[in-house]
């Protein structure tokens, strides 16, 4: 079975409608990282069709919390997670990919060239340096840290009236007791991600 079916399956139940070269470029992204791992270790899941649910989709559940941002940052993006499918599924917003790993960022380079990505910047930092012209409508995180040290680490890259999105997996309760007094929870979004059993979360804070 071809990359498509899973994906278009997976859309399909998630009720997101993506025209026919954003889907052919979500399956790119996926073979690009599989011809990658045979050399450099970029994810631990090797089976293609696992990597449709597990991070494809699991990304792509991110989409209707996205609200009315206009720039996002996906920090420690890794192989492009959730970063490429967002922007991939989003072309009207501007993302930046930040990893401080060298053989990751080289990755993404390839990647925004190869899926013809205007919409991405691929910065190679660490979070806690890196300091663009400009800050983010949305600072997204997916198994990056915990809540304490994302908003520590992260808050000075989100744009007034902006949001952090810390995907997780099961629902944070000691992480959430723990987030600083300088920002508050607005939201624990339960994701529901076709194929995949294991429980997944949304974490939307704000300045206080």
């Amino acid at each position: 079975m071809s990359l498509a079916e899973p994906i278009e399956q997976g859309l399909a139940a998630m009720k997101v409608d993506l025209p026919l070269p954003a889907r052919e470029r979500l399956a790119a992204h996926l073979e690009l990282i599989e011809k990658w791992n045979r050399v450099h270790n970029l994810t631990a899941v090797r089976d293609m069709q696992q990597m449709v649910s597990l991070h494809l989709l699991d990304s792509l559940a991110l989409l209707p919390h996205m609200g009315s941002a206009k720039s996002a940052i996906d920090v420690g993006t890794g192989p492009g997670f959730p970063g490429v499918p967002l922007a991939i599924a989003r072309p009207d917003v501007r993302f930046t990919l930040l990893d401080s790993s060298h053989k990751k960022c080289a990755f993404l380079d390839q990647a925004k060239t190869e899926l013809a990505l205007a919409n991405v910047t691929v910065a190679c930092e660490r979070v806690e340096q890196y300091r663009p012209e400009e800050r983010f409508d949305a600072v997204i995180s997916r198994a990056f840290a915990d809540l304490a040290d994302f908003v520590a680490q992260s808050q000075h890259l989100v744009a007034p009236g902006g949001r952090l999105l810390a995907m997780k997996g099961v629902y944070p309760f000691d992480e959430i007791a723990r987030v600083p007094p300088s920002h508050r929870v607005a939201e624990v979004v339960e994701l529901t991600v076709p194929s995949l059993e294991a429980k997944r979360h949304l974490v939307l804070l704000e300045a206080a």
